[in-house]
Order: structure tokens, then C-alpha cells, then sequence
């Protein structure tokens, strides 16, 4: 099993859970976070809207004028083993613009999964 973690923009939420639900994998965590990549936060909110902005804003900006932390979502999700390609073309189809800001997956494997209410474990746990 592996917990997959992605980290997007906000506004494309939506899209993504509509993906997943689309591909078969409706059971999902969502939480709100903030970030910045190697960008260092130029651009802020309005960058994340247009990512175009990027370029604009990082042009002749103070550095006390910069916006350090892009508030974005991570959504989890738990998937066995063979479905893990599946849902990294999912949250790529639904988010791929070819901007800055995109986004990351990471895929980590799971040593056991319990189901709090059953006592279920491992994939058992999951389905």
C-alpha cells in the first residue's frame, strides 16, 4: 500500500475531486496549507489565479513586498500498490499547467493501515 500526497492550487480542488471520483477513488483528505517552492512565494495569490503574474510581479519587487507563503491543499489518499500510476495521471491530468506552482506528489509506502472501527488491517483496512 502507499499514501499518496499532493500539494496543488486551491481553485483546483474541485477538478481533482471530480477526477478522482471520475477514476474509482472517492475516499480522500483534503487539508489547507501554506508553502512556497523554489519560486519563494513571488507572486502570492494572484499568481496562483494567473500564473502568467509570476513574471510580472518578481520584476523590481522589494523583498519586504513579496508574498512568502502561497496558501495551496494537500489532499491524501491510501491505494494499493498497483493503482499507484493510476492516481499519479489523475491528480497530473486535473492539475498540469505547465506554470510554476503546479504542484507536487509524493508517494510513500505504508508499513500497516488499522480500521479503527473493524480492527481491519492492512488492505483490508483500505477497501
Amino acid at each position: 500500500m502507499k499514501e499518496i500526497m499532493t500539494v496543488i492550487r486551491r481553485h483546483q480542488v474541485p477538478a481533482t475531486k471530480k477526477a478522482f471520483e471520475a477514476a474509482g477513488f472517492p475516499a480522500l483528505t483534503i487539508q489547507s496549507v501554506e508553502g512556497r517552492g523554489k519560486q519563494g512565494g513571488i507572486g502570492g495569490w494572484a499568481a496562483e489565479i494567473d500564473p502568467e503574474l509570476n513574471h510580472m510581479l518578481d520584476e523590481g519587487m522589494a523583498d519586504d513586498v513579496r508574498f512568502n507563503w502561497i496558501p495551496k491543499r494537500m489532499l491524501t489518499i491510501v491505494v494499493q500498490d498497483d493503482q499507484v500510476e493510476e492516481v499519479i495521471e489523475v491528480i497530473i491530468k486535473a492539475n498540469q499547467t505547465g506554470h510554476m506552482g503546479d504542484g507536487k506528489i509524493f508517494v510513500i509506502p505504508l508499513k500497516e493501515v488499522v480500521r479503527i472501527r473493524t480492527g481491519e488491517t492492512g488492505s483490508r483496512a483500505v477497501i
